[in-house]
């Protein structure tokens, strides 16, 4: 369907074609600010070329919306005015109109949603890179989400993997083997378009979580298929809903530690997780509890390569400069066996002290998410990464560091101070440790 482009030549295009576009307009605001010695309108001129970039990503869905998902967490690269337009691919992006939703509905569940259900919403609530989602009422009263997949998702994502990895090769050191990195992306896609996949996994973590803390919809197995997923309907607000109704600090903290206190018990049963920590998957309940929504991506992290990521954890915060070096080898993030170690080095004091920053919450009884410092350090060190044309560390750290980051950006967002008790005794209990009173370790230069 032309609305859907789906082939590699024409999404490659629209891809090339947004770059230039943007590229060349930050390359004229670069050559005219030499020139006249006068900025551009720095916040407006990054949210338009941000616009630009969504609209054209718009269109194409899919694994190009799943890149400005991730763009909208990011905490330091991108400009924030970037960041923040970017947001809009977490849930609002514009809908595919409503006769293609009914066909889909016909072809996938037998009938057109108006036999099927009793009252179905033909305009979309949410919408994000896979698919939009709509209110419905079952025939038994049961107030029910449909989330209908957008037509030929999964067949772009082959596409658009293999114009990914051509301009990364273009960009990466000769010979270095990317397709571990881009298999792992490319599974994890392909899974999330498979909505019984998220049925079962919506199943599993509503077994594991649903309680007076957690909410977790129920999975109605037989209204869903493969591109169409039927769930339980849970009343809530997004994060940016809830901010702008100006939550008092005990609103902000009681819904920080539920997201802090679900993200560690979690972790309990290994390295089984949601690995899609942005706001559009996190509801705030009018009966205060955190409704998790958006199973499509969750992760299944092998045992060794999970314990080590915990163990970088009481590492850091001991400051134990050696096990912290055998843990990043192990890792891949550096290399003892490296022809040029000052290169290995640089890139172990960068991942040092961004572990430093990171582990930070842990050195306290509570800790305040809000303090503007912490967020200026956390982006500070993400502008001072190494640049490299290497790809370092295990594949898996595509999601851990996703979950971690989004993590402590929804945390800074809400501006919560929470209580990392019983974070610690989880983690104690894991890695068979006790969490001491640490001092502030010294940066390396």
């Amino acid at each position: 369907m032309s609305d859907f482009p789906s082939s590699k030549f024409e999404r490659s295009r629209i891809i090339a074609k947004t770059g230039l576009k943007v590229g060349t307009n930050y390359a004229q605001r670069y050559l005219k600010k030499r020139l006249t010695g006068k900025e551009v309108d720095a916040k407006n001129f990054h949210s338009e070329n941000a616009q630009e970039v969504f609209k054209e990503f718009t269109r194409l869905r899919g694994t190009a919306l799943k890149i400005a998902q991730g763009m909208s967490m990011d905490q330091g690269f991108l400009p924030e005015e970037f960041a923040e337009v970017m947001t809009q691919a977490q849930y609002s992006v514009p809908p595919i109109n409503h006769a293609l939703v009914r066909t889909i509905i016909k072809k996938e569940l037998g009938d057109f949603p108006e036999k099927i259900f009793d009252q179905f919403e033909a305009e979309a609530f949410a919408a994000a890179s896979i698919g939009q989602v709509h209110r419905a009422r079952l025939k038994d009263g049961r107030k029910v989400a449909v989330k209908i997949q957008y037509p030929n998702v999964r067949e772009t994502i082959d596409s658009d993997m293999a114009v990914a990895k051509s301009l990364a090769k273009r960009l990466i050191k000769k010979g270095q083997d990317i397709d571990p990195y881009f298999d792992e992306i490319r599974s994890t896609l392909l899974l999330e378009t498979n909505y019984l996949h998220e049925g079962q996994q919506i199943k599993e973590f509503g077994e594991r979580f649903r309680s007076d803390r957690f909410e977790i919809p129920e999975w109605i197995e037989e209204y869903s298929t493969e591109r169409v997923l039927c769930m339980s309907f849970i009343e809530g607000r997004h994060l940016g809903d809830f901010l702008q109704e100006n939550p008092s600090q005990e609103q902000r903290n009681h819904f920080g530690q539920l997201i802090w206190e679900f993200f560690h018990e979690e972790l309990k049963v290994g390295g089984y997780v949601h690995a899609d920590t942005h706001p559009g998957n996190f509801l705030f309940t009018p009966d205060k509890k955190l409704g998790i929504i958006d199973f499509g991506c969750v992760k299944l992290f092998p045992d060794e390569f999970f314990t080590n990521y915990l163990k970088l954890l009481p590492c850091h915060l001991a400051n134990d400069q050696q096990a912290i070096r055998d843990l990043y080898a192990k890792l891949e993030v550096i290399n003892p066996l490296a022809k040029i170690q000052s290169k290995e080095d640089e890139y172990y004091n960068f991942a040092r002290n961004y572990g430093i920053m990171f582990s930070k919450p842990y050195r306290y009884e509570h800790f305040d998410f809000s303090n503007p410092s912490f967020d200026r350090d956390i982006r500070h060190f993400t502008k001072e990464a190494p640049l490299s044309n290497e790809v370092r560390g295990s594949k898996h750290f595509l999601y851990t560091s996703r979950v971690h980051t989004g993590l402590y950006s929804l945390l800074i967002k809400l501006g919560a101070v929470i209580s990392t008790q019983r974070a610690k005794e989880i983690l104690s209990e894991l890695l068979d440790m006790s969490f001491e009173p640490y001092s502030e370790p010294v940066e390396v230069g």
